[in-house]
């Protein structure tokens, strides 16, 4: 694009749902009480994981920390967006956009690593049970983890840092409820072809191949179950991986639909309603799908009840 129209950026706007104005009070409560259940659902899931000596154990470990990182993916958008509708703004400054570009690529990447060393856990407590606790030792498990946190970390100030480097032209419109980056690139006034590139690779390294990974971890787990001659046997090993699967598909699910089947430039409602269900509803939901399908989760929250009435 030509730089005629360049200009120093203090602030974008958020179109968001303003093409609702009728309906921003009832959207102002739900996506409150969305917000308040989902930190108050994942906290109790870290709580619960911590109190409990019973699930100190590999798989609770990665729950907990995929509970603190949906905590911190909500938390990113949502407070802003009920800002900006009780305010009736649609502004977001220079600053805020950057951080939101920050910590939305840390916590979303997280999620997607997470994912992923959670079904190599099950993988391994299925497939190879006799030697699980010998694989899946706490070495390995916090390696894992800050692996995990070490790649997203990363990408996230290179990603960062790169948009730092872009000038905005005049159109200040983000077409978005947060500051997205692919839509926050399609209004920058200079070369993008790197941050482009940089964003397809990272599409693929925390998308795809993480992705596949889960694919072939649940092959060999289906056909490790498949062997097993009971049906009891069957059930209860199937069991121990439903919860994570039920998460996996709904986060890829959502997830994949915004990134494949939206135009960066599109502002269509179904994006938007994609994007809120990848960024609104799976962190919501992962609590309930975890503690609903979890015999030792809903013991684990018994026992913090009765120590918070005790208290």
């Amino acid at each position: 694009m030509k730089p005629e129209n360049q200009t120093n950026i203090l602030e974008f706007l958020l179109l968001g749902f303003s093409q609702y104005p009728e309906h921003q009070p009832m959207l102002f409560g739900l996506f409150l009480l969305m917000f308040v259940v989902t930190v108050l659902g994942n906290l109790l899931i870290i709580l619960a994981v911590s109190i409990d000596s019973h699930l100190h154990t590999p798989m609770y470990f990665f729950l907990s920390n995929l509970s603190f990182s949906d905590i911190g993916f909500i938390s990113t958008t949502i407070p802003k967006m009920l800002v900006n509708i009780q305010t009736q703004s649609k502004s977001i400054s220079y600053a805020e956009c950057i951080t939101q570009f920050y910590f939305f690529m840390l916590f979303g990447g997280m999620d997607t690593l997470l994912l992923t060393v959670m079904a190599y856990d099950r993988f391994v407590a299925i497939c190879h049970p006799l030697h699980y606790s010998v694989i899946m030792n706490s070495q390995l498990s916090g390696l894992l983890v800050l692996v995990s946190w070490f790649i997203s970390f990363s990408y996230s100030l290179i990603q960062s840092l790169l948009m730092l480097r872009l000038s905005f032209c005049t159109n200040q419109i983000i077409k978005h409820f947060y500051c997205e980056y692919a839509k926050a690139l399609t209004i920058a006034c200079s070369d993008t072809l790197i941050n482009h590139i940089l964003l397809y690779i990272v599409i693929w390294v925390l998308g795809f191949i993480p992705f596949s990974g889960i694919l072939y971890s649940y092959y060999k787990i289906f056909s490790s179950i498949l062997r097993i001659p009971s049906t009891d046997g069957k059930y209860k090993a199937f069991s121990t991986c439903g919860s994570h699967l039920s998460v996996v598909s709904l986060f890829y699910g959502t997830g994949l639909s915004v990134y494949l089947s939206s135009d960066a430039t599109s502002s269509s409602g179904k994006d938007v309603v994609a994007s809120v269900m990848y960024t609104v509803v799976t962190p919501m939901l992962n609590p309930f799908i975890y503690s609903l399908r979890n015999k030792d989760i809903k013991k684990a929250l018994k026992t913090l009840g009765r120590i918070l009435l005790l208290k």
